[in-house]
Formats: structure tokens, C-alpha cells, sequence
């Protein structure tokens, strides 16, 4: 392996018509990739950027290029989830698993779990090219769990073949440009089969699937380029190794529209207003939020401002369904309780504040519960999911707020702004372990505005 290093120096350029998929029938998949090959059998990714130079800082500044070293993820997986396997050994084939998706080199190398981040383990390469481009295929009996083939070696696989370097053969894979290829990883049971990740399956399920619209369209686009260096050619469709997604505000900014319209167009004191807010999730091809749904927070806040500047806060009308109350933002309502099972809490420890937004705002959101009903955010400890009440592809979700307009709003125009606000991580989650403020900090992803006229 140390001697692709040198060989692109020499930077000779070939042609292959067609290098066939291995048929050894050696490749190994999901739980079986754990221990299967050594560290050494993977090329790191700065002896890809020799060639390969603008896709991989790209690549570089990407979230697959941090799978395993964001802060977040980092607390999550070492605070909790390896302190949890500690106590309850019945736990530790899920939490090694992690890694399948988190940190594949160190996963298949059997290196579980890695050392932490700061010891710069090969770990660090998280989702490294050497991981997708290995990849000779999956198992699509089960799309969930790194169900991937790992095939190591001097082909790599991609969207071309053809022309390579003399450091490595290219195939043609026509399954990389599948949205299967996502699945392996953006779809995920949790040791008690509940499906704590379902991309894939909301984007199977929509319209977008339909239109044969795959997830590499959004998240890997098009763009003139060259792929490598020493082949020198410019292509006019090359994917961007982007993976650009919720932790990137342009991609979440103005995703769904939000629209508000009032019931009249004035209103004196005592009268009954009703605001409907409608929101359009215009931009997705999966439901809003998506991933890591028990971490995420979106939720509509609602305010009146009247002619004096004093402002109210509007609370959604309840619509009755079951599983409601875990979508209507709570001052009272607590969980995480289970966090007392993974790491040293008071006695006395009776969870954390649910929501953290303000009370009687609407959450779009999808609750995940462990085995004793406890609302968690430890995807391994979830054995069950409660009402999805998320914003699905090109759905609308109709809210309404009524309000009755107090004696003391002063006379003139009354604006009503609704906001659509977005949290990577609940925010009292955040606080108590620790996690750094960009996770849980509220951010705008579109507002609606109307305005009417209050008289005496």
C-alpha cells in the first residue's frame, strides 16, 4: 500500500474498458465487517488528495468527514453510549456498531471502540474515500446498519471508470449512484428493531423516489470539474462531494415555506382571532427534521405585536390526536430519565425539561422511547416511536392559533409574525452535557407575517 504513495509521482495515465465486480464472494457485510480487516488494507485520504484534490476538501469540510469527531457525536458516543455498554453489557454489540457507520476503517479493523478523537486514531478519517469507494455493493434484503460489501483493494469503485491513474483501476459501479447506497447508513434499527433512522425509507415512500430523483441529486449536485489532476479532464456533471445537510444553514434555510393568514381583517378587544399558519416542506426529499430525529427540535413560535410594540405569544390549538402532547411544547413535561443508567446523576435525578422552547408552541418531531416508556435521545436504548408529526416531502402542515385579543392591545395595526425555528440538538440536552452552543442554538428556517387592524 505504501508504494501508491510513490507511484503517483510517476502520474501515468491508462485505459480500462471494464474491470468486473468481484465475484470471490469474500466481501462481508454489516455485522460480519466487524474485525475483517486491518487498518492497513485502506489508503488515508490525504494519498487521495494527490489526485483528487478538490474533492477532497470538499470532502473535507463535509460532515462525513467528521462522522466521528464532531463534538456532539464525540459526547454522545463515549458519555453515553460506551458508558451505557459498560453497565449493561446486552448493549455493547449495538454501541460497537456505531461505528459501522461513524468510523467504518476502525469498525472493520475491530479497533472497538477507537480511541477518542484527541489521540488522532485512523478513526479520525471517519467516512473516508476509502470507505465508499471499496464499497462493491450492499445487501438489499437489508438496507439498514452498514449493509454495505466491503470489497478493499486496487479497484475502486465510482460514477465513470474508464481513464485512471496508475495507482488504482476504476469501475463503473452503477449502484454508488443509488439511493440504496444511502440506506446502508441513513437507515438504522435499533437493537429492539424500531427504525431510529428511516431516510431512505421517507424518501422511497415519496414522491421524489417516484421521479427517480436520488438522494446524490441534493446532496452530491452536478457541477463542472475535473475529478483528478493527472487525468487533466474536464467534465461537466461532476458530483460534488458535498453532503451538504441539516448542519448546514443554506441547505435548511427556507426549506418550508411558512404562510400565515388571519381569520378577519380587524378585531376589537375580547373578540376571537385565529391565525392559520401553513407550512410546505418545498425543498426535501424526505421528511423535516430526518437522521437523528430524537436529537432535532423544529418548532413554530407565534407572536402578536401591537401599535405600542408590546408583544404576546400565541399558542397552537390543540387538534387531538393521539400522541399530541409530545408535539405541543411543555414548562413541566420532563425525560432522558435513562440518562441515570449510563452515567453518574444525583440520586434524586428525574430527567431534564422536555422541549426547552417555549410553552404551547407546536414541534414537528417523532419521539423515540425506551423499553420502560422513558422519552430518549439514545438511539441503541430505543425500543419503540411515538406519533411522527414531521413535515413529510411536498406535505403541508396546517396549524391554526386562536387568540382572544386582550383589553389592554393597543389600537392600530397588529402584526403576527410565525416563525419556523430549527435545533440540531434539544437544548437542555445540550446544556446538561455539555455540548457546545452551535448544536443547540435556535436557528430561522422561514417566516410568515400578516397584519390586521385592532379598533375600539
Amino acid at each position: 500500500m505504501k508504494s501508491r504513495t510513490f507511484l503517483v509521482l510517476i502520474a501515468g495515465l491508462a485505459f480500462v474498458s471494464f474491470v468486473a465486480l468481484s465475484e470471490t464472494g469474500t466481501e462481508k457485510s454489516g455485522e460480519d465487517l466487524k474485525g475483517a480487516y486491518g487498518y492497513d488494507e485502506f489508503d488515508r485520504p490525504e494519498s487521495c488528495r494527490q489526485c483528487h484534490t478538490g474533492i477532497y476538501y470538499q470532502w473535507k469540510q463535509s460532515m462525513m468527514a467528521q462522522a466521528y469527531t464532531h463534538h456532539w457525536d464525540e459526547i454522545e458516543y463515549f458519555d453515553l453510549a460506551v458508558e451505557h455498554a459498560k453497565r449493561d453489557p446486552d448493549f455493547k454489540d449495538a454501541v460497537d456498531g456505531c461505528n459501522g457507520c461513524h468510523a467504518p476503517l476502525a469498525y472493520m479493523a475491530g479497533d472497538v471502540p477507537p480511541p477518542r478523537p484527541e489521540k488522532k486514531p485512523r478513526a479520525n478519517e471517519s467516512v473516508s474515500c476509502e470507505v465508499c469507494h471499496n464499497i462493491s455493493g450492499y445487501d438489499e434484503s437489508k438496507l439498514y446498519n452498514y449493509s454495505y460489501y466491503m470489497d478493499p483493494g486496487e479497484v475502486k469503485y465510482g460514477t465513470r471508470g474508464g481513464n485512471q491513474s496508475s495507482i488504482h483501476k476504476s469501475q463503473k459501479a452503477p449502484h454508488i449512484q443509488s439511493a440504496k447506497f444511502c440506506a446502508n447508513c441513513h437507515n438504522e434499527k435499533s437493537p429492539f428493531g424500531a427504525d431510529v433512522k428511516s431516510t431512505y425509507t421517507e424518501w422511497k415512500n415519496g414522491p421524489y423516489s417516484d421521479e427517480g430523483v436520488q438522494c446524490q441529486v441534493c446532496h452530491m449536485p452536478a457541477a463542472p470539474g475535473v475529478r483528478s489532476i493527472t487525468e487533466g479532464k474536464e467534465y461537466d456533471d461532476v458530483r460534488q462531494h458535498l453532503f451538504h445537510g441539516a448542519h448546514v444553514p443554506a441547505k435548511t434555510n427556507g426549506a418550508i415555506d411558512v404562510l400565515v393568514q388571519p381569520s378577519r381583517f380587524e378585531y376589537e378587544p375580547a373578540d376571537k382571532a385565529v391565525f392559520t399558519v401553513q407550512l410546505f416542506n418545498q425543498k426535501a426529499g424526505h421528511k423535516i427534521p430526518t437522521g437523528s430525529v430524537e436529537d432535532r427540535l423544529l418548532y413554530l413560535h407565534v407572536e402578536a405585536t401591537d401599535a405600542n410594540g408590546k408583544t404576546y405569544h400565541l399558542k397552537v390549538d390543540k387538534k387531538g390526536f393521539e400522541g399530541e402532547e409530545y408535539t405541543i411544547a411543555s414548562d413541566d413535561a420532563k425525560a432522558y430519565q435513562d440518562f441515570k443508567d449510563m452515567m453518574d446523576v444525583p440520586e434524586d435525578f428525574d430527567g431534564l425539561p422536555r422541549d426547552g422552547v417555549p410553552e404551547g408552541d407546536r414541534i414537528f418531531r417523532m419521539p423515540y422511547f425506551t423499553k420502560e416508556g422513558i422519552m430518549t435521545i439514545c438511539q441503541w436504548n430505543t425500543a419503540k416511536l411515538g406519533v411522527d408529526y414531521r413535515i413529510g416531502p411536498r406535505e403541508t402542515k396546517v396549524e391554526t392559533f386562536s387568540w382572544y385579543v386582550p383589553d389592554e392591545v393597543a389600537e392600530g395595526t397588529l402584526k403576527v409574525r410565525a416563525q419556523l425555528r430549527y435545533k440540531l440538538l434539544v437544548k437542555p440536552v445540550a446544556d446538561f452535557l455539555d455540548v457546545p452552543e452551535d448544536e443547540s442554538k435556535d436557528r430561522t428556517i422561514n417566516t410568515g407575517e400578516t397584519e390586521v387592524e385592532i379598533y375600539y
